[in-house]
């Protein structure tokens, strides 16, 4: 089928305010576990999970980081003006962004915008029990977001401005302020690079019990990074998908963890919508590398940045399996002389796609007519409606905070 004619009024279901959760577990391994095999449906506890996933298998994680991306400026009116950072502009590079001191400009989106004239706002941020003057300014527009350079004058770095002075962008369903607790739940365990605005949510049941307990059954564990932008809670407002402009983001991969996936192709364990993304763009970069034939500067030269667009998955050729597409990765790497890909997608898995890495997903439960339940229908068909169903008849608790499901791919096509 064509994908961008599916309609979204078409992923509907009723989902309660009293069904989602505003809080974790006290204990995030407790969560529920939804397991949907073969058509089938049961259910654990999220502890257990090292049941489910296949022995001698690959487990695939993404280890970024929320960063407290969310600060607030008061005008000597009183008005409050609340700065959303997005993604660093200047320098663009996150780790350089978070190192940067003096200045540094962020694309960002402003509550309260139309109180904010061109004035400079200020706000005192404490680091270390001493007070630090810090400014910001709008110097552009991209979209509906706004450029903002922070300046300050102090040794210290942007990053430990925003770990000091930001709050934690807990989602908007929520309905409620962020709370000094979020900075630890609101985190995987295994969180590590800085750069997310909003949490990979099906790793937040990981516990460092849960891993050992998948380790003894030979699981491996393989890390990549995309960093979370907001755009994973824009509503899908067109009538059809393909009127739908999907978010683009960043992320990166090393040779380490192509060489995992290259072990591993037929028994792979996605945790989360991001992870698959990711893992699925990586497929459709080797198919783009390969079938090129070309040398690493003339890659760069063909194509910029590496970037899998929104719909082109869906006309590439698919010409070579799983393992080549990987193989042209490291190629490529080995050609570049680098140990990581650097890369970004604005994939969109929906209804008619063909998987090419993913075998399982671990995943939460997602809003109605969202991208992300459209990601869910692709990997199991119709029977995402079972599930659902299933969830809200037997408490299941739903969004970013709530319980987890395992997800076996439906009548596979899988092309190894």
């Amino acid at each position: 089928m064509n994908p961008k004619s599916i309609k979204i009024i078409d992923y509907s279901y009723k989902l309660l305010d009293k069904k989602i959760a505003k809080y974790p577990l006290p204990n995030r391994e407790e969560s529920k576990l939804l397991v949907y095999k073969d058509g089938t449906i049961s259910e654990k506890k999220f502890n257990q999970i090292s049941e489910v996933v296949p022995s001698d298998s690959l487990l695939v994680v993404n280890n970024t980081k929320v960063i407290q991306a969310r600060m607030y400026f008061w005008k000597e009116t009183g008005a409050k003006i609340e700065i959303f950072c997005l993604n660093p502009v200047e320098p663009a590079d996150y780790e350089l962004a978070f190192s940067k001191k003096n200045n540094c400009q962020w694309k960002c989106i402003v509550g309260n915008l139309k109180k904010w004239k061109n004035n400079i706002l200020t706000k005192i941020v404490i680091i270390d029990n001493a007070e630090y003057q810090i400014n910001a300014s709008r110097v552009g527009e991209e979209g509906n977001s706004q450029i903002v350079e922070f300046s300050w004058e102090a040794d210290i770095t942007f990053g430990e401005i925003l770990e000091n002075s930001g709050n934690t962008p807990i989602p908007p369903y929520l309905n409620r302020e962020s709370e000094k607790s979020d900075i630890k739940t609101y985190q995987t365990v295994y969180s590590k690079h800085k750069g997310s605005v909003a949490a990979p949510t099906a790793g937040l049941h990981f516990t460092d019990a849960v891993f050992q307990s998948l380790k003894a059954k030979n699981i491996d564990i393989a890390k990549l990074t995309l960093h979370v932008g907001a755009g994973t809670f824009k509503p899908v407002k067109s009538e059809k998908i393909g009127e739908h402009e999907m978010h683009t983001e960043q992320f990166f991969v090393d040779k380490k963890t192509l060489n995992q996936l290259i072990a591993n192709i037929g028994k792979i364990t996605s945790v989360g919508t991001t992870s698959m993304r990711t893992l699925e763009s990586l497929y459709w970069l080797g198919v783009k590398i390969y079938n090129n034939n070309l040398e690493s500067s003339e890659l760069s030269k063909k194509f910029g940045t590496l970037k899998v667009s929104q719909w082109e998955v869906y006309n590439l050729p698919q010409n070579i399996d799983t393992k080549t597409a990987f193989l042209s990765l490291l190629k490529h790497l080995e050609a570049k002389n680098v140990d990581f890909l650097e890369a970004s997608t604005q994939i969109i898995i929906a209804k008619g796609y063909e998987f090419k890495v993913v075998n399982n997903l671990i995943t939460n439960f997602h809003q109605p007519q969202s991208t992300l339940l459209l990601l869910v229908s692709a990997f199991i068909g119709d029977d995402w409606k079972k599930v659902y169903n299933y969830a809200l008849e037997n408490d299941f608790r739903f969004l970013s905070y709530g319980d987890s499901s395992f997800l076996k791919l439906s009548n596979s096509t899988l092309r190894n």
